[in-house]
């Protein structure tokens, strides 16, 4: 254990320790949001034949070798195919054939032309340029080939990939199990919401700032409870969360003050402390361990340093849990649309939002940035890590960044 160990070295040591929880098939119509739990691997052509692109008319390419507008040729309809349909006649030359948006091209067949640039009766068309062989037809495979990989395994499926998995018969795509995230909240301090204020008393946030970071996650949140500063009621629901769930997050008594009690807890649960404390700000007091495989992740009762720990430290461990094959945030250089004055003497993390100014993408630093200020938190897409050491930061300064 690390006295003053990075948030990327926390990370990345507690990442060791998770693995994703299993594995369910599902109805395509409920997969919107989950993660694909195995490779996805064409087992048909799309489209499966060569079809139309346009509503028209498919002939041989030859007929229409000395067509102009001076020079029209005039091809012969044998039939019309709509969508779905199929052909009863192959096409020979002087012969067409009327052909609708997405229906097969006929046999003989090797171009295509929009109806609209053409003259036509019910018997005849009329073409009035010259067109090459293969001309707008979409050949088979155009899309997707037999044996290609469409997706990876730790995907999350988005409608695109949805329409995909339908558009290769997979009524039930194998996806990863959702896990579930306990959520405890420790200090004789928390009021729940709906009950009458009290001098001394603050309502408890975090429960319900986390919960929805979670489900964000698309993960189920399971509230354990909320406990005073005792060091046994903690270890009950630390001890009732482990059985439950598949991590634990608690907020509140990880600093080294006489009602921080919730290391001690961990240890009372049989939690192997793997590490106390970051080397960030906000969000520097915390405490990971684990038992059984499963992590207990200790973050500050401080509203604003529990959500920059759980951004920087537990929303990666989530994800891995989740089965994302990318679980760790990419990081990007992003520049400042505000100044900011303070020094950093370690890494710190500003919270803000990407905007659009002049055509110029940038960042825009909250205003408030202390550990208690959540309100500053709100409509935030992205963290800006400040290296340790950095002094006042100017408007217009690049810097490392990563998306929440």
């Amino acid at each position: 254990m690390k006295k003053s160990a990075s948030f990327y070295e926390v990370r990345d040591m507690l990442l060791a320790h998770v693995q994703p929880i299993g594995k369910e098939k599902i109805k395509i119509d409920a997969c919107g949001g989950r993660v694909l739990g195995e490779d996805v691997i064409a087992k048909e052509n799309v489209p499966p034949f060569d079809r139309s692109p346009y509503d028209g008319y498919a002939f041989c390419a030859v007929d229409s070798k000395t067509a102009s507008k001076e020079n029209p040729v005039t091809l012969k309809i044998l039939e019309e195919i709509p969508a779905g349909g199929i052909s009863h006649y192959a096409v020979t030359e002087g012969c067409a054939v009327k052909i609708l948006t997405g229906a097969p091209i006929p046999d003989g067949a090797d171009t295509v032309t929009p109806y609209e640039i053409t003259e036509f009766t019910d018997d005849t068309v009329t073409i009035f340029k010259e067109y090459v062989s293969g001309s707008n037809i979409v050949r088979v495979g155009e899309d997707i080939k037999k044996g290609d990989i469409l997706a990876e395994s730790g995907t999350m499926i988005d409608a695109g990939l949805a329409g995909t998995l339908a558009g290769q018969n997979i009524e039930y795509p194998t996806v990863y199990a959702i896990p579930k995230i306990g959520i405890i909240s420790t200090g004789s301090e928390l009021l729940e919401i709906g009950s009458e204020p009290e001098i001394g008393k603050i309502y408890n946030s975090n429960q319900y700032t986390l919960s929805v970071a979670v489900q964000q996650l698309g993960c189920e949140a399971v509230v354990l409870g909320v406990v005073k500063d005792s060091a046994e009621q903690i270890c009950q629901l630390i001890q009732q969360g482990l059985a439950t769930c598949h991590m634990v997050l608690l907020t509140g008594g990880v600093s080294v003050g006489d009602y921080d009690l919730t290391p001690a807890a961990m240890e009372m649960a049989g939690v192997q402390i793997l590490q106390r404390g970051v080397d960030l700000k906000p969000g520097m007091a915390c405490a990971f361990g684990v038992k059984d495989g499963k992590l207990v992740c200790g973050l500050s009762g401080n509203p604003a340093s529990a959500i920059t720990n759980f951004h920087a430290i537990v929303s990666p461990l989530i994800r891995k849990l989740s089965g994302y094959k990318e679980f760790v945030p990419t990081e990007m250089q992003v520049e400042l649309l505000d100044a900011f004055q303070k020094k950093s003497r370690g890494t710190r993390l500003l919270r803000g939002k990407m905007e659009v100014v002049d055509g110029k993408v940038g960042v825009r630093i909250a205003k408030e940035q202390g550990n208690v200020v959540l309100s500053s938190t709100i409509g935030n897409n992205i963290m800006v890590i400040v290296p340790p050491g950095s002094g006042p930061l100017d408007k217009g300064t690049k810097l490392k960044g990563f998306f929440i």
